[in-house]
């Protein structure tokens, strides 16, 4: 689910803290913002495998 809070992707060196924004700039400095949500899961992930069959035997 893509969340509808986004932050200045450059607050660390243009801003004292996080600047929050619902829109695809930033208020204060213009910049583009980014995304806050992280992703739901990696494709990386090494225990993605035994998460899975877990789920699957709890359904059975």
């Amino acid at each position: 689910m893509k969340s509808d809070i986004r932050v200045c992707s450059v607050w660390e060196t243009e801003h004292e803290r996080p600047v929050y924004s619902l829109g695809d700039t930033c208020p204060e400095c213009g910049s583009p913002t980014a995304n806050t949500a992280p992703a739901p899961f990696s494709p990386e992930d090494p225990y993605g495998e035994y998460r899975r069959a877990l789920k699957r035997s709890d359904r059975e």
